[in-house]
């Protein structure tokens, strides 16, 4: 299948490692000239990318630096990914555990970072009638499943894109979603992460824990999504392949969602 995409710009935000590194590098392979965001540059984003910008998002002060890097590196913008999320305030806790300083960081990096990062970046995409992906989860259909700020913004995060596809597909810029269930990134394999937290919490080995994640959480491929795999379907969604698909919510989680 051809994509389309040589020549095109790209913003990715959460880019220095997991699923952002993954669509940064899948986006190059096509040609893409990708400038990448994340709180700390690695050297994989630096050797992968047009550039590398070290910002934190959940800041407009951050955004800002964001996107006056990407004009002056790309000279404009026609892809964008916001993936930035997770985050070092996710913890597994309950609902009256989780304190307002945990709430309003996990919104502002999961939520509000896109809000700015979308708003700022709009002008150009219209111009060249670019596209948007906003990496979600299935936090956002199965709340339950995880902690209630994390879900809530997720689930928010998932109803902007839906609106953003409303009001700016008629002016030629495709916005659409993708929500991974579990995906084999830091998130989950850092001990000291939230995969870590929660198998402290149930008192399992790490390792132990996470070779029972398929049978735990029900997936029906019998195994947790690759970084590589979120971001074919990403890179699909951003091409021309794709250019009618608009406002749609992509899961990808090896069948853990059940419902229609």
């Amino acid at each position: 299948m051809q994509l389309h995409l040589t020549g095109k710009t790209a913003v990715v935000t959460g880019a220095s490692r997991g699923i952002g590194l993954a669509t940064v590098r899948a986006l190059t392979a096509e040609g893409v000239r990708v400038v990448g965001a994340a709180r700390t540059v690695t050297p994989e984003l630096k050797e992968v990318a047009a550039a590398a910008v070290a910002a934190d998002l959940a800041t407009p002060e951050g955004v800002a630096a964001l996107i006056d890097t990407a004009h002056a590196e790309l000279g404009g913008i026609d892809l964008l990914v916001n993936n930035v999320g997770g985050g070092d305030d996710v913890e597994p806790v309950g609902f009256l555990d989780a304190t307002d300083a945990q709430w309003e960081a996990v919104l502002a990096l999961n939520l509000l970072s896109a809000v700015r990062v979308t708003r700022a970046a709009l002008p150009g995409l219209i111009e060249r009638r670019g596209s948007v992906v906003n990496v979600s989860s299935i936090n956002s259909r199965l709340p339950a499943a995880g902690p209630a700020p994390y879900s809530a913004a997720k689930a928010a995060l998932a109803a902007l894109g839906k609106s953003l596809a409303e009001e700016f597909g008629p002016r030629g810029v495709r916005v659409n979603t993708v929500s991974p269930g579990v995906v084999r990134t830091a998130i989950w394999e850092d001990p000291e992460g939230f995969g870590g937290k929660v198998a402290a919490g149930a008192g399992a080995e790490h390792g132990a824990f996470l070779r029972q994640i398929p049978e735990v959480f029900g997936i029906t491929s019998g195994r947790i999504t690759e970084p590589d795999e979120v971001a074919a379907l990403i890179t699909f969604l951003l091409s021309d392949a794709a250019a009618n698909i608009v406002g749609a919510d992509h899961v990808i989680d090896g069948g853990t969602v059940k419902t229609l």
